[in-house]
């Protein structure tokens, strides 16, 4: 048997919620977690009905090409922490952030299944060395 809960986090090392208001932002946000790793990396970014990060949520540890991503767990933290938005976002080991086919069909699935459960996929960013970023959603043009 399983109790579930929603614990809010108020230890000093979590920072108040700020605004998404760009990929470029999201980028920022999380080069630092992803640039030390060595395999691809998927999380989901919880944002409130204001588009404030709430907090993320690692869904998958892959390999060095790939991830795998179920729509299940991508959406048991949006919906555990009473997210009105999610921002997906993973990182491309090999330094070059042009997504590949299967993340694009992902992402498609993926805001799919939040239009059904009523939780807006605002963005997909994918994230490179260097600064660099590619912004699914500037790039397919659903902003």
């Amino acid at each position: 048997m399983y109790e579930i809960r929603v614990v809010r986090e108020r230890r000093p090392k979590y920072r108040s919620p700020r605004a998404v208001l760009d990929a470029q932002a999201v980028a920022a946000a999380f080069r630092e977690h992803f640039e030390p790793l060595d395999r691809e990396q998927f999380v989901v970014v919880v944002l409130d009905g204001k588009n404030r990060i709430m907090g993320f949520n690692v869904v998958s540890i892959g390999s060095l090409t790939a991830a795998l991503v179920h729509p299940r767990e991508v959406f048991k933290a949006a919906i555990l922490s009473n997210a009105a938005a999610l921002i997906l976002a993973h990182n491309h080991p090999s330094g070059d952030p042009t997504p590949a086919a299967e993340d694009r069909a992902l992402t498609v699935r993926l805001r799919q299944c939040g239009e059904l459960v009523g939780i807006r996929v605002l963005d997909h960013v994918v994230i490179g060395d260097e600064g660099q970023f590619v912004s699914l959603a500037e790039q397919e043009g659903w902003r």
